[in-house]
Order: C-alpha cells, then structure tokens, then sequence
C-alpha cells in the first residue's frame, strides 16, 4: 500500500486497512524494542502480524509480540531508516544450528602420510 500525503495533510491518502499488527519485540535493557528484519533481497523491513497464529506459526510461540496500528509501526521504524513494512510474512528461514566440524581421517599407514605431506608442501 502507498500512502500519498497531500500539503499538510498528515493523514494517509487511504485508510488503514490492517487494524491492529501484533509486532515482534525483544526485550533490551530500557524495555521493548521491535524486530526488524530483512526482506529476501537484504533490505530492511518491519513486520507486524494479524494474528497470533500467523506469528506463532513463522516465529514460534515463545515470540514477545505487542500490539500496534500500521501508522505507529510506520512511525517507529522511520528514524531507523526502515521504510518497508511486511504483514504476515509467510517464509521464514529455519534457526541456524551449528555445523559439526569435520575431523581428518588419519592416515592409512607411513606411506600414505608420507604421500600426504609431500603433497603438502
């Protein structure tokens, strides 16, 4: 949605269709912060849900979340330089979990460790 603004009209050219977003924060040392995310192409978005199934189901139920209207997020997101708001964001990518490291296989025998550091060097 693009909201043009005529002269000194502060309010929105069309009217705010979403309701209440529920927002994900995390909490910090003075309080609550919302999440910002990236879109796929690496920009920076606000994401606010409609229901808290459809937060719970892309973020998982222990999300903190609190309401608030489009025009807020908007308002909260712009001195961070976040013009993007995304509702309902379906995709999400999984948690990232480490990646065991790989051990070297020792070596057969002296002559394959032999073949191995003469390869080395």
């Amino acid at each position: 949605m693009v909201a043009h603004l005529y002269g000194d009209d502060s309010e929105p050219s069309e009217p705010n269709l979403t309701g209440l977003l529920l927002v994900p924060v995390r909490s910090g040392p003075a309080g609550y912060a919302a999440r910002m995310f990236r879109t796929p192409l690496g920009g920076r978005t606000a994401v606010g849900f409609t229901t808290a199934a459809r937060l719970a189901a892309t973020l998982g139920p222990d999300q903190a979340w609190i309401p608030l209207s489009e025009p807020a997020l908007r308002a909260l997101a712009e001195p961070l330089g976040v013009a993007a708001i995304t509702v309902d964001p379906q995709l999400a990518a999984p948690a990232v979990t480490p990646v065991p490291l790989l051990t070297r296989r020792p070596a057969q025998n002296t002559r394959d460790a032999g073949a191995l550091s003469a390869q080395a060097a």
